[in-house]
C-alpha cells in the first residue's frame, strides 16, 4: 500500500500502475471536506516519492464518484470577506495543481456523479472515462458561487470558451453524451468496463501511443484564441448565460464570465489565482449566504421528513376525491411516481376532466421525450376513475381535493369515512380551513389531517402537512412518507386558519390592498416586486391564483385573526370580485388576457381596472417611492411568519423559510423571510416596524423580534 488514509487510498496494481482510490469513510458518499483534501495532499505526496508508479487510475469505492465539496465545511470561511476567501481558496489550488503535476500520466474512472469539486479533480487528470450511469458538472453558482478548484480555468482550456461558458454559467448537470459531445470526457463506457478501459488507456500513455503531456500542455498554457475569437466567443456566451441570471440577483455567473475572461490569456498558475480572487468575491456576497444557506434548509427538511419514515403505515392504494384540475393533478402526481389511485367525483364530466388533466401532463411529458409513450400508458393505467365508494375498502389513504366550502368539505368527508376500513386516513387540501374545524364531521379524527398540494400539482414542490388538535402521530408520518413518494417536499405544520404559508401570504395581499388605496399604481407595484426578486407582482399573483379564491381565503383569514387581516375598508381586490373579475379564469382582473402565439395568457392593460382602482382610493394616483413599495409589502409577509414560529405553526426558520420559497415563490437569492430579516438586520428591521405601526397591527413588530434585537439574536448564526 502507498497510502492509506480516511479517504483515499494508493496501491499498485501491475505494469506499474497504481490506483487512487476515493473512499471516505464514515459516509455514504465521497465529497472534498478537510480530511479528503489533505488526504489528497498526502497521497499525492506519496506517489511523487514512488518510483515505482509510472501511471495512475483514479476510482471511487462508493456507487458515486464524488458530491463536490462539504458546504457545510467550507462555507464557514465565506464569512471572512473577500480576500481571505481567495487565500483558503490558494490552498486548495495547491492540492490541486500538485496533483496535475505529478509526473505521470492520469486518467480517471467515473463510475458515478461527479459535481463541483469532484469534477474537478477529474478535469485535473489527463484522460476522463465516464460510466453510461455518470453524470458530471459544475453546479456551483446554484450556490451563489462559482467553481474554485480551478474548474473555471481547467474546463474552459479543455471544452473551450463557449461550451465552458454554459457549463460553468448554468450550472447544469451533463449525461455522457453531452459531455463526450462537448471533449468535457475522452470515452464513455458500461459500468463493467470501466476500470479496464482506464487501465488500457495509461497503457496507451505509457507506450507513447497517446501524447498525455501535450494534452496536459493545453490545461496549463493561455486559451489558444485570438483576441478578436476571444471577444466573439465571449460577446455570445455572456448573451445567453446572463438572459438567465440577473446579475443584480445572481452575481455568480457574471463573476465566473469575468474571472474566466481575464485569465484566459495567462497561464495556470497565473490564471487560477484570478480564480480565486474573484471566487472570494462571489463567496461573500449575500445572495451566496443566502443560497447556500437555502441548501442547508432544504437538507435539514429532507432529513426532518426521513424520520417520520418509522411512524408510517405503508399506501399501497391511494384515492382522490374531486376530479378538476387539482384532483386531476394529484391522480397524475400519486401515479405517475407509482402509486395507484383512485380518482372519484359525481358525474362522468367531473372524471372526464380529472383525466384530461392526467393525460395532458403526461402527453406533454412524452412529446418533451421526458417519458416513454409505454410509461405514459403504464402511469395512466394506476388511476380509476369512479363514481362510487364501492372500491374504498382497499384505499391506504384518501385526499380529499373538493371545493374550498366548509359545508361542502364536511359533507363529503363524514360520507367517504362511512365506505373505508377503520385505520384508513383520510387527509383534506384545503389550503385554508383549520383541519380541526374539518375534524367535527369526523369519528375518527385521529385518522384526519391535511394536505395541502399547491396549484398547478405536477410543479410545485411544497406540500404541507397540517396536524389537527387530534391528529394521531401516524397519520402525520402516512401522509409525510406518501408526499415523498409522491415527489414532494413535506413540511409538517400545526393547525389554524390559511395554515403556514396562506397564513402569511394574505397579510401580503393586504398590504398590496392598503398601497393602492393610498394611491399606489398596481404596475408600479408589480414591478417594483419583480425587480426585487417575486415571480410575479402582487397584481399579477392574485390574477393568476383567481380572485374569487383570493376573496373567499381573506374572508377565512379575516375570521381568524380580525386583528391584522380584516381591514376597515373596501380593498380593490373585493371590488375586483364585486365586478365580476376573477383574474385568469375569465380573463379580466387587475389586467386583461390575451392568448399569445403560442396560447398562453398574455396579461395586458385594462383602463377600466385602473377606474376601479381609483374609485377605492382615498389619496390621488402617485408614484412611490421603491424601497417603500418594498417596506410596505415584505414587512406584513416576513412578520407573520415570525408570528408562526412563535405559535409554534412551524417548528424552525429554516423549515418556514423553504416552505415560502417552495410554496409562493419567495426571491431563493435573499433565502426566505427569516434570513432576509437577518440580512436586513434584526434591529434595523424592527426599527422598520415601528416606523411603519401606524399602518395597522400587521405592520408591528412581533415580540420575538423585539427580544431578538435586544438580544443581538439572529435566525441563523
Amino acid at each position: 500500500m502507498i497510502h492509506n488514509g480516511n479517504a483515499i487510498t494508493v496501491q499498485l496494481l501491475s505494469d506499474g500502475i497504481a490506483e487512487l482510490r476515493f473512499d471516505l469513510q464514515g459516509e455514504s458518499v465521497n465529497k472534498f471536506n478537510n480530511v479528503t483534501m489533505q488526504d489528497l495532499k498526502a497521497a499525492t505526496d506519496a506517489i511523487k516519492a514512488n518510483s515505482e508508479v509510472k501511471g495512475l487510475i483514479v476510482t471511487s469505492g462508493k456507487p458515486v464518484f464524488i458530491v463536490g465539496a462539504d458546504i457545510t465545511e467550507f462555507g464557514a470561511y465565506f464569512s471572512s470577506g473577500a480576500e481571505k476567501i481567495a487565500d483558503i481558496t490558494m490552498d486548495a489550488h495547491a492540492i490541486f495543481n500538485a496533483f496535475e503535476d505529478l509526473d505521470i500520466p492520469k486518467v480517471v474512472a467515473i463510475n458515478g456523479i461527479a459535481l463541483g469539486g469532484g469534477f474537478e479533480l477529474c478535469l485535473a487528470c489527463d484522460y476522463r472515462i465516464m460510466s453510461t450511469a455518470a453524470q458530471v458538472g459544475l453546479p456551483e453558482v446554484k450556490l451563489g458561487i462559482f467553481p474554485g478548484y480551478g474548474g473555471t480555468v481547467r474546463l474552459t482550456r479543455v471544452i473551450g470558451i463557449d461550451n465552458a461558458l454554459e457549463w460553468i454559467g448554468t450550472g447544469a448537470q451533463k449525461k455522457p453524451a453531452a459531455a463526450l459531445k462537448d471533449g468535457a470526457v475522452d470515452a464513455v463506457v458500461a459500468p463493467e468496463q470501466l476500470q479496464d478501459a482506464a487501465i488500457d488507456l495509461v497503457k496507451k500513455a505509457l507506450s507513447g501511443k497517446l501524447d498525455w503531456k501535450a494534452k496536459r500542455q493545453e490545461k496549463l498554457d493561455p486559451v489558444k484564441l485570438n483576441q478578436i475569437e476571444q471577444m466573439m466567443a465571449f460577446n455570445s456566451a455572456k448573451g445567453v448565460v446572463l438572459a438567465k441570471a440577473n446579475p443584480a440577483q445572481y452575481p455568480a455567473p457574471k463573476l465566473a464570465i469575468d474571472s474566466i475572461q481575464t485569465s484566459a490569456n495567462q497561464t495556470r498558475d497565473e490564471a487560477v489565482k484570478t480564480e480565486a480572487k474573484f471566487f472570494g468575491q462571489a463567496a461573500s456576497t449575500p445572495q451566496a449566504e443566502a443560497l447556500i444557506g437555502l441548501f442547508l434548509n432544504d437538507q435539514l427538511v429532507k432529513k426532518t421528513s426521513k424520520k417520520y419514515e418509522q411512524g408510517a403505515h405503508p399506501v399501497n392504494q391511494a384515492a382522490v376525491l374531486g376530479a378538476g384540475i387539482m384532483g386531476g393533478g394529484i391522480a397524475y402526481q400519486a401515479a405517475s411516481k407509482g402509486t395507484p389511485i383512485i380518482m372519484k367525483d359525481i358525474g362522468n364530466p367531473q372524471l372526464a376532466l380529472g383525466m384530461k388533466e392526467a393525460n395532458g401532463l403526461l402527453t406533454k411529458q412524452v412529446s418533451r421525450k421526458k417519458i416513454k409513450p409505454e410509461q405514459m400508458g403504464d402511469t395512466l393505467a394506476r388511476i380509476r376513475p369512479t363514481l362510487s365508494y364501492d372500491e374504498f375498502k382497499e384505499v391506504d389513504i384518501v385526499i380529499e381535493a373538493v371545493t374550498e366550502n366548509p359545508k361542502v368539505k364536511g359533507i363529503v368527508l363524514a360520507e367517504t369515512e362511512k365506505n373505508v376500513r377503520d385505520n384508513t386516513i383520510i387527509a383534506s387540501n384545503t389550503s385554508t380551513i383549520s383541519i380541526t374545524r374539518l375534524a367535527e364531521n369526523l369519528q375518527r379524527p385521529e385518522n384526519f389531517v391535511g394536505m395541502h398540494f399547491f396549484n398547478p400539482v405536477h410543479m410545485m414542490p411544497l406540500v404541507e402537512v397540517i396536524r389537527g388538535e387530534k391528529t394521531s402521530a401516524e397519520a402525520i408520518a402516512t401522509t409525510v412518507v406518501l408526499a415523498q413518494k409522491m415527489g414532494k417536499t413535506p413540511i409538517v405544520v400545526n393547525d389554524c386558519p390559511g395554515f403556514l404559508v396562506n397564513r402569511v401570504l394574505f397579510p401580503y395581499f393586504g398590504a398590496f390592498d392598503l398601497l393602492l388605496k393610498d394611491g399606489a399604481d398596481f404596475q408600479q407595484v408589480d414591478k417594483v416586486m419583480e425587480k426585487f426578486g417575486w415571480p410575479m407582482g402582487p397584481a399579477y399573483l392574485i390574477d393568476v391564483v383567481g380572485i374569487d379564491t383570493g376573496v373567499h381565503g381573506a374572508e377565512v383569514m379575516a375570521e381568524g385573526f380580525p386583528d391584522r387581516m380584516k381591514p376597515d375598508f373596501k380593498g380593490a381586490i373585493e371590488i375586483m370580485y364585486e365586478n365580476k373579475r376573477l383574474g385568469q379564469k375569465n380573463d379580466v382582473g387587475f389586467y386583461k388576457y390575451e392568448l399569445d402565439r403560442k396560447g398562453k395568457k398574455a396579461k395586458t392593460i385594462d383602463p377600466t381596472a385602473y377606474e376601479l382602482v381609483a374609485s377605492m382610493a382615498t389619496t390621488e394616483k402617485h408614484e412611490f417611492d421603491n424601497q417603500e413599495i418594498i417596506d410596505r409589502m415584505m414587512l406584513t409577509f416576513c412578520n407573520e411568519t415570525v408570528r408562526c414560529l412563535e405559535d409554534n405553526i412551524v417548528a424552525t426558520a429554516a423549515e418556514a423559510d423553504m416552505a415560502m420559497i417552495m410554496g409562493v415563490g419567495f426571491p431563493p437569492f435573499r433565502g426566505g423571510p427569516c434570513r432576509y430579516i437577518d440580512q436586513t438586520g434584526v434591529a434595523e428591521y424592527v426599527a422598520l416596524c415601528d416606523k411603519y405601526a401606524h399602518l395597522g397591527k400587521a405592520y408591528e413588530a412581533p415580540q420575538m423580534l423585539r427580544d431578538m434585537a435586544a438580544n443581538n439574536k439572529k435566525f441563523y448564526g
